[in-house]
């Protein structure tokens, strides 16, 4: 079976003939249980994300904040394996047939297998992968087998990124390019700031893949912001957090699904 890259390709192109970015949406496998996560990327889509991206967690996560990474131990502690994050992309794309992606540090795969890892992905419907900590020019391997599998490949951009090194990251990405929109960790702050929209421009002028931004938008206001500049516009604190804070499971998926429909308004521009 051959993977969603097309898909994905086709959802973002949908979003940008109406007029709008995308909502991505990101939420760890296995938190707060196995099940429980499949539900709860069920619910993004539900409220209305376009796109989910299912982290793997990772016991030393050097890219996210506080918020994930508590999510991330509940989730290892919880005994997740990498054959529940496939689950969790089966379960929720056969669901939704809406792409969905896995988000992941490079250790994982390489210990994995790539070619395991990949031909897995595709076989579960899964559309490509973020890989935040591979550097484009040691990803060759990795490039060559999600192509085979019909997988993408979206790489991270940052401001600190110099123009001749964004074209070379935008060249060997497909599907779309992540925008870290604050240097440092994942987390919600109070406003995205004007970096944000400096290197979606820069990012721009190299590519025509489109661009998206994450790290740092919580909300429909900020959500509306964004998307006043970016193809696409990516939320992953501000879902777990929800999560985190629900008194229990069924209350943490309405709140999801509450969260993804504020932010689907947001990028339309009905904030």
């Amino acid at each position: 079976m051959s993977g969603n890259i097309r898909l994905l390709d086709e959802t973002l192109a949908a979003a940008k003939a109406e007029g709008r970015s995308a909502l991505i949406a990101y939420l760890p496998a296995g938190f707060p249980t196995i099940d429980g996560g499949i539900e709860a990327v069920k619910a993004a889509f539900d409220g209305g994300a376009d796109v989910v991206e299912v982290g793997l967690p990772h016991s030393d996560p050097v890219l996210d904040g506080p918020v994930i990474q508590t999510a991330d131990d509940i989730a290892l502690r919880g005994g997740l394996k990498i054959k529940d994050v496939m689950r969790t992309v089966r379960e929720a794309f056969e669901a939704t047939g809406k792409p969905v992606l896995v988000m992941t540090y490079w250790n994982p795969i390489y210990i994995y297998g790539v070619e395991r890892f990949t031909a897995e992905l595709a076989e579960a419907g899964g559309a490509g992968c973020i890989l935040p900590d591979l550097p484009v020019q040691e990803s060759a391997t990795w490039r060559e087998h999600a192509a085979k599998h019909g997988l993408g490949t979206v790489f991270v951009v940052a401001p600190s990124s110099k123009d001749e090194r964004l074209a070379t990251i935008t060249a060997a990405g497909s599907g779309f390019v992540y925008a870290a929109s604050l240097m440092g960790v994942t987390g919600t702050r109070e406003s995205v700031g004007n970096q944000a929209q400096d290197l979606v421009r820069r990012t721009k002028a190299t590519t025509d893949l489109p661009v998206c931004v994450g790290l740092g938008v919580s909300n429909a206001v900020q959500a509306k912001e964004v998307a006043g500049f970016a193809d696409g516009v990516i939320v992953g604190s501000a879902f777990v957090k929800r999560m985190l804070d629900a008194d229990d499971e069924k209350a943490g998926l309405a709140a999801v699904r509450a969260l993804a429909a504020e932010l689907a308004a947001g990028v339309r521009g009905d904030a």
